[in-house]
């Protein structure tokens, strides 16, 4: 009896750890393709989307344009978070993960197929912001559930570790669709760029698909899920947003707020940046699609380690130590911007996006899902990480081009908001009381 017993404990514990670990690469692999395909849209939305979609505005206006569809797309994630959200809490998290990359591949396929505005007319950008909504959609229910999926199946001690591919995917999403972006516009001409070449990258995420397709069929349902949800012949939470929402109303603020550093720092680097240096700065687009490369592959190095360092240290100090250097990093950046100082741009660029951005974003999974209860989590987390997306993600290129637009070219304004979004996540995380979400 004493030997059949440690060994089934050990077959246990080893189905177990096989388990966290496919749910962590379908977490991760999943993100890589919906980052990919959501990042690609704001990357090309910044280089050709306003000649080829809204030629009949002046160029600012047609910048403007183009980053408004851009944050059309986070517009739609709340809705995919609360639709997603409360099929996965009472279907479970699977298939769910399945639909969120298909919907995200198929409509990212499409945008390389839709016709310019010189050929269809103003069906071209009715059809682009349809697309965007689609993308949104699927976006909004996939962190969520890939989150969800990784940290109810992770070991106790190490669920900000096992959970940081869904943050890695973004990384790796960033690096293959910059990668591709600036390899194809460094392979022809810049007439032959602005008409056909930006579509091939959207037409790779077909294959992007197929693979994550391939992967994420072998997942298996979270256990906790099962054990707490699944074997109920009736289930309780008929509604899981309203369950949560009554529950945990404070939650959804605390996620907004958590949320800015991480959405200013990134998005201001690799969307706005690439605009402001090219139009205002007359830099060459490729030193910021540089950039990108680089900073997305620094964080599938950077990500996990400050998860594993916030599984050990405590995942408030890693969050807290991030915000700060965001918040000082901000004047900085615009100064080595305005300088035109290529070291200091990658420098600053590296802090804001690869030790701010990425020490924030490794202990959101574990932060933000634990805070609700295991019927309602996707439901709740899902929907108050994309309603923080749209707040503090969505048109945040859109506002820093329109405060530059305001203060005639200055980049003043828009380094006070980043440091602002900055200040307030670190103000609001340092106010949270110490627990199970935060220790």
């Amino acid at each position: 009896m004493s030997t059949i017993i440690p060994a089934a404990a050990t077959a246990n514990h080893r189905t177990a750890r096989n388990q966290a670990r496919k749910a962590a690469l379908g977490s991760f692999v999943g993100a890589v393709v919906d980052w990919y395909d959501f990042l690609l849209y704001g990357i090309v939305a910044a280089l050709v989307f306003n000649a080829e979609f809204f030629p009949k505005v002046s160029p600012a206006m047609g910048t403007l344009a183009a980053f408004a569809t851009f944050g059309v797309g986070f517009l739609f994630r709340p809705l995919g978070g609360f639709v997603f959200g409360h099929y996965g809490d009472r279907l479970g998290r699977k298939r769910m993960l399945v639909l969120t990359v298909m919907m995200m591949g198929l409509s990212t396929a499409a945008i390389g197929l839709l016709p310019a505005f010189s050929t269809i007319g103003w069906w071209a950008p009715v059809l682009l912001v349809t697309l965007r909504a689609i993308q949104g959609f699927a976006v909004g229910g996939e962190w969520g559930g890939a989150a969800l999926m990784a940290v109810e199946s992770a070991p106790e001690k190490k669920k900000a570790f096992y959970s940081s591919g869904v943050q890695v995917g973004y990384g790796v999403g960033l690096v293959l669709s910059t990668g591709l972006v600036a390899l194809i516009s460094r392979s022809m001409d810049n007439a032959s760029f602005l008409s056909w070449g930006w579509r091939l990258p959207f037409l790779f995420s077909v294959v992007l698909v197929l693979i994550a397709l391939w992967i994420r069929s072998s997942m298996e349902e979270s256990k906790e899920f099962v054990e707490k949800v699944g074997k109920r012949g009736e289930r309780s939470v008929r509604l899981p947003i309203v369950e949560a929402l009554l529950r945990h109303p404070k939650a959804f603020l605390l996620i907004i707020a958590l949320r800015l550093a991480e959405l200013f720092t990134m998005y201001i680097v690799t969307a706005f940046a690439l605009n402001y240096s090219t139009a205002n700065l007359h830099m060459p687009r490729e030193f910021f699609l540089t950039i990108g490369l680089l900073v997305g592959a620094l964080s599938c190095v950077t990500i996990p380690c400050f998860a594993l360092f916030a599984d050990r240290f405590g995942r408030r100090r890693v969050y807290i130590i991030g915000a700060v250097i965001g918040m000082l990093s901000a004047v900085p950046f615009f100064l080595a911007l305005e300088a035109r100082s290529t070291l200091w741009i990658v420098v600053f660029a590296v802090m804001l996006a690869n030790i701010a951005h990425d020490m924030v974003v490794s202990v959101q999974q574990p932060m933000f899902t634990e805070l609700f209860g295991t019927e309602y989590r996707y439901s709740g987390a899902g929907v108050g990480y994309q309603v923080a997306s749209v707040v503090g993600g969505g048109f945040t290129p859109f506002i820093a081009v329109a405060l530059v637009s305001f203060a005639g070219g200055s980049w003043h304004p828009v380094a006070a908001y980043l440091a602002v979004g900055c200040l307030i996540s670190v103000l609001v995380a340092a106010k949270m009381k110490a627990g199970r979400a935060i220790a």
